[in-house]
């Protein structure tokens, strides 16, 4: 792999300008969300899409991200998955909108007939090429298991959140696109100096790494110390750059998946 084969291909390139330029239609709130997250429309050139626009002003501070905001993290976490070559977070852009600047990102529509890659399943009936991670029960007191499916494409997601340090990869923060890509999304808690991965997604914990692993984070090491860097500069400190190349460097060292923690809670709370 190399600088080349990252760039952004003609596709994403449009949804780039369309992001940066188009004219803000806002449809509504997304009342789950912990910060304040919209759903709208951007218009150009008679071509339109949903993005999901979150405001800097709308977010809640956190007292362990003290630095940048949580918009600048997911632009940050962006550009990173660029750099992979695995495109799996969804066109992001810094840009003023209806309440100021904020991240925007290109909204993803999940088909109806998705088949479901994480969740919670009967603690007797976890499907086959399931991993189970946590044990749980319902309000009737039965057992389920907090499980996930033993899929490449998740497995790539997993390493990328192992470079990002992401803090908040919970089951309904990974999407399945029309084209049966994968996507993930909500990335405002990332790049922290210090460890803070927790995941749903830790099924492959110590095992190796997959080889096309192997050639991504050798090829993103390089770039940390070149274009990407830059590209990162303008949203995250200098040390959580040094700190994102560590972990490749870790990551390439081992050659294996993380382990979680014995020293925070691993899973996110709530996990879907």
């Amino acid at each position: 792999m190399t600088l080349s084969d990252t760039r952004p291909s003609e596709e994403e390139s449009a949804a780039l300008r369309l992001l940066r330029e188009g004219e803000f239609a806002l449809e509504g709130r997304l009342v789950d969300a912990s910060n304040t997250t919209l759903r709208g429309t951007l218009t150009l050139d008679g071509v339109t899409v949903r993005c999901v626009y979150k405001p800097i002003r709308g977010e809640r501070p956190l007292w362990d991200f003290p630095d940048g905001t949580l918009a600048d993290r997911e632009v940050a976490a962006y550009l990173v998955s660029r750099a992979t070559g695995w495109d799996l977070v969804p066109p992001t852009v810094l840009r003023d909108g209806p309440f100021g600047p904020g991240s925007c990102q290109l909204w993803i529509d999940e088909p109806s007939d998705a088949e479901p890659l994480v969740g919670f399943v009967p603690a007797d009936t976890v499907p086959p090429r399931w991993f189970p991670i946590a044990a749980a029960r319902d309000d009737d007191g039965t057992p389920y298991a907090l499980a996930h499916a033993d899929d490449p494409r998740l497995a790539r997601l997993a390493v990328l959140d192992a470079v990002l340090n992401n803090a908040d990869r919970k089951g309904g923060h990974v999407l399945v696109g029309p084209d049966d890509r994968i996507h993930g999304v909500d990335h405002g808690v990332t790049f922290h100096v210090d460890e803070k991965l927790r995941t749903v997604l830790w099924g492959w914990s110590g095992r190796p790494l997959p080889e096309d692993a192997v050639r991504m984070l050798d090829a993103l090491a390089g770039q940390v110390d070149g274009p990407l860097g830059e590209d990162l500069a303008a949203h995250l400190t200098l040390t959580e750059i040094r700190r994102l190349a560590a972990r490749i460097d870790a990551l390439r060292e081992s050659g294996r998946f993380p382990l979680p923690s014995q020293d925070w809670p691993a899973v996110p709370w709530p996990p879907i």
